[in-house]
């Protein structure tokens, strides 16, 4: 592997884990949430009932 190809996939490794660690936060904030009421962090009425 030359140079090139080794920060290509270093980019990509990076981006790839910048999405996951994004999508981890933002469930534990709550947001996103489609009120099926399954995991959400939110306190709605259909919790509730």
């Amino acid at each position: 592997m030359n140079p090139v190809e080794i920060i290509i996939v270093a980019a990509l490794i990076i981006a790839v884990a910048a999405v996951i660690i994004y999508m981890i936060r933002k469930k534990r904030r709550g947001e996103g949430c489609s009120c099926n009421c399954e995991g959400c962090a939110f306190r709605c009425e259909k919790k509730e009932k």
